[in-house]
């Protein structure tokens, strides 16, 4: 065999040392988790909208969002669930037509003794002190004041007599999704009305007019996520998305190989979860269920789930992502959770879910939203979100060990003395039985002996310039259920 030189000529006659250096043999598989955020900005943010910007710290997402935006808090959350990842973003301006959400909450008093009101906006705490005998007015002025110090609440406030109004930083649908929750504590976490005193809401509703995420998407150009995480559920952003992320002529698409993940949360009761998620079917995108009484808005709780699952996902693809904690995002109170029974259902129709464990909100199942194939019949075979990461990683993987090895190759048919630089049929099938066998050591694919029987590598039948390659990789499964029976005996004979 010819040493393969790519460099030194073979008629090469001055005397007498020469090197040249070669890394097609030395390079690994690394991949690529690049996190990015879509989310709305305020005014005050100095990042211009629908451009992507590489933010690492909280501190640099609020100066370029606006303190209280929608997206530094997504950020805040998501470097909570994962402290290294590269985070990206791309903010979004509020739609010119959109509608703020406002609610309201009445003081009812007046106090007959001192203590501490205590509210929870969006899932952080307010409170303030109340004296013997303060008026309504009196609190009102107070709560109001307070609730404007907290300026990283999506929320503004003023009052006026014993009403207090609040009015969302952010135009549209989803300052609707602001919860506004007394005493979410209770007297065992030492919160309780002032003796005299309580509150009345009035919750926040008339939002409406969402930005749309055509500029966000045509921003994102030919770059690569692996995983995006945006809060919008409505038919039109996420058609958007489907079509972004599509094998036709999207990131999944043969000729942009961009691969990645979507992920996004919505609330609402059983039935609205059921209905809503029984209208979509995209093997791209995963929503989160959100229980009504979580306090943390959706864009909190899409952040969390989606850097959750993205952190876990980007070192063990394989792997299941149940029971991966959200931090920073609280469960609804007991009594309020959805049953066993809710979930199948959830999970039945495409919707991902959570439940409580230890008093903290933890990752169920992370379905995705596909459900049947293209004659409407049940298919489950993009049910569970590790299988496309681990297909986006089999064929990243591929990709780099090809284009490594064979980018300046010569092609000759087998059977054949072949020269330096030229590979047949048979090298390269080699190196794919080969290389899945590294798949299988890292536990993202099994049964090399039947991918090697299914293995097919032969030259186009019609274009001599071209190698075919039927790729069978057997996925490595999660466990996910464990089911006993307990067969018992009251003595063995």
């Amino acid at each position: 065999m010819s040493v393969p030189f790519n460099r030194i000529p073979s008629n090469l006659r001055v005397p007498l040392f020469y090197a040249e250096i070669d890394n097609s043999q030395a390079s690994y598989f690394e991949q690529d988790n690049k996190v990015l955020l879509i989310g709305q900005k305020l005014a005050a943010g100095s990042a211009l909208a629908d451009t992507p910007i590489l933010v690492s710290r909280t501190d640099e997402a609020i100066a370029q969002f606006g303190r209280g935006s929608m997206l530094a808090r997504m950020h805040a959350v998501a470097r909570a669930q994962d402290p290294v990842g590269e985070i990206w973003c791309i903010p979004l301006s509020d739609a010119a037509a959109g509608v703020a959400a406002t609610g309201t909450v009445t003081v009812v008093g007046p106090a007959s003794a001192a203590g501490t009101l205590t509210l929870y906006v969006a899932g952080q705490k307010v409170q303030i002190a109340v004296a013997t005998a303060d008026s309504v007015a009196q609190v009102a002025t107070a709560l109001a004041a307070a609730i404007n110090a907290a300026t990283d609440l999506p929320v503004t406030a003023t009052a006026a007599a014993a009403i207090v109004s609040l009015t969302a930083r952010h135009k549209g649908t989803l300052g609707n999704d602001v919860t506004l929750i007394p005493n979410r504590r209770g007297v065992l976490g030492g919160e309780a009305y002032p003796s005299g005193l309580s509150l009345t809401i009035a919750a926040m509703s008339g939002g409406s007019g969402d930005p749309a995420l055509t500029g966000a998407i045509a921003a994102m150009g030919d770059e690569a996520y692996a995983h995006i995480i945006q809060p919008y559920t409505d038919s039109a952003n996420l058609d958007a998305i489907r079509t972004e992320m599509g094998d036709i002529s999207g990131r999944w698409s043969y000729a942009r190989q961009l691969y990645g993940h979507v992920w996004s949360a919505r609330r609402g009761t059983l039935g609205q979860q059921v209905a809503w998620g029984d209208s979509r079917n995209d093997p791209h995108v995963t929503v989160a269920d959100i229980e009504p009484l979580v306090p943390q808005p959706v864009w909190e709780v899409a952040a969390a789930y989606g850097a959750q699952n993205a952190a876990a996902l980007g070192v063990a693809p394989h792997r299941p992502t149940q029971t991966l904690a959200l931090v920073g995002i609280d469960p609804a109170p007991a009594g309020s959770r959805r049953t066993m029974g809710e979930r199948q259902s959830l999970l039945m129709h495409g919707v991902a879910t959570t439940y409580v464990a230890g008093g903290v909100l933890r990752v169920e199942r992370a379905v995705t939203t596909y459900r049947v194939n293209d004659w409407g019949v049940n298919d489950p075979s993009y049910l569970d979100v590790n299988t496309l990461v681990q297909l986006s990683y089999i064929l990243q993987f591929l990709r780099g060990r090809v284009t490594q090895k064979y980018g300046r190759h010569a092609l000759a048919n087998d059977g054949k003395r072949i020269g330096p630089g030229v590979v047949t049929p048979n090298i390269v099938r080699g190196e794919l039985v080969a290389s899945y066998d590294e798949l299988e050591r890292d536990g993202i694919a099994e049964n090399p002996e039947a991918f090697a029987a299914n293995l097919i590598v032969e030259r186009n039948a019609t274009n001599p310039n071209r190698l075919d390659v039927l790729y069978p990789p057997d996925l490595v499964n999660q466990l996910r259920i464990f089911a006993v029976l307990a067969q018992f005996r009251l003595q063995y004979t």
